[in-house]
């Protein structure tokens, strides 16, 4: 084979090698022999084969689990709690050349923020206050973040287990409470009932009429059952009446 022909073809190889295709949402950071050049836009890259080489870095929201973590709050209940937290590199050489493995450093982060909130406080803070806490751990992992050019968007607690003996105290907590709450309402129906039926017999009252009438429909409500035998034992003549003069 011509020798021309030969070099004609390693150097398209050689071109071809160095060929690099940055997505929009990636940056690529490119390095010569292991020294920092540039960062890369997204599009059509070329590189020099072996001398130059390229750490590509994801900017969009990047999503990590904090895996269940022991924590002892601070009323000394034993609970487990995980999360998740929300990030976004927003400068890739900061994420590639001030900390190593970003990811990592971040879970670890979360970890022992989550642990430290949480254990500062009450059971109940945690189970009604999940949204503040998230904050608080939020506050915590950025401070060392910011540093390494990454935003933490949001975290959020999933999910805290707690010992079954404590579900069950709970349980029982909110069924004694239910209760207590049916109690006061239907004492206060009981109150709101005797005031109506106080009104109502003060205005019978002021007509014998209608105290007859009363008598007659109580009759009747009774008759309609069609298993009963009604007796009167006096007229109702004797009924008391209101005298004129009152």
């Amino acid at each position: 084979m011509n020798p021309l022909s030969v070099f004609a073809i390693v150097i398209i190889l050689f071109l071809f090698a160095g060929i690099r295709i940055v997505f929009e949402y990636k940056r690529a950071l490119k390095f010569r022999f292991g020294k920092y050049i540039k960062t890369l836009n997204p599009g059509f890259r070329w590189i020099i084969p072996i001398v130059d080489t390229i750490q590509i870095v994801d900017i969009r929201v990047i999503t990590i689990n904090i895996v269940s973590q022991e924590v002892m709050t601070e009323d000394n209940v034993p609970c487990s709690i995980d999360g998740v937290v929300f990030f976004k590199i927003y400068d890739p050489e900061k994420a590639v050349l001030e900390v190593e493995e970003f990811s990592f450093a971040i879970t670890q982060l979360s970890q022992a923020a989550l642990r430290d909130v949480c254990g500062k406080v009450e059971l109940d803070t945690i189970l009604s206050k999940r949204e503040e806490m998230g904050k608080n751990i939020k506050s915590i992992v950025e401070q060392e973040t910011h540093e390494w050019g990454i935003e933490i968007i949001d975290v959020k607690i999933k999910d805290i287990q707690l010992p079954e003996n404590m579900r069950r105290m709970m349980a029982n907590q909110a069924e004694a409470e239910r209760s207590r709450r049916a109690r006061i309402i239907l004492a206060q129906a009981e109150e709101q009932a005797a005031g109506k039926l106080l009104e109502a017999g003060l205005q019978i009252d002021k007509s014998p009429s209608a105290i007859k009438l009363r008598l007659y429909q109580t009759l009747s409500n009774i008759a309609a059952e069609k298993n009963s035998t009604i007796i009167f034992p006096f007229p109702e003549e004797v009924l008391p009446k209101k005298s004129k003069g009152k």
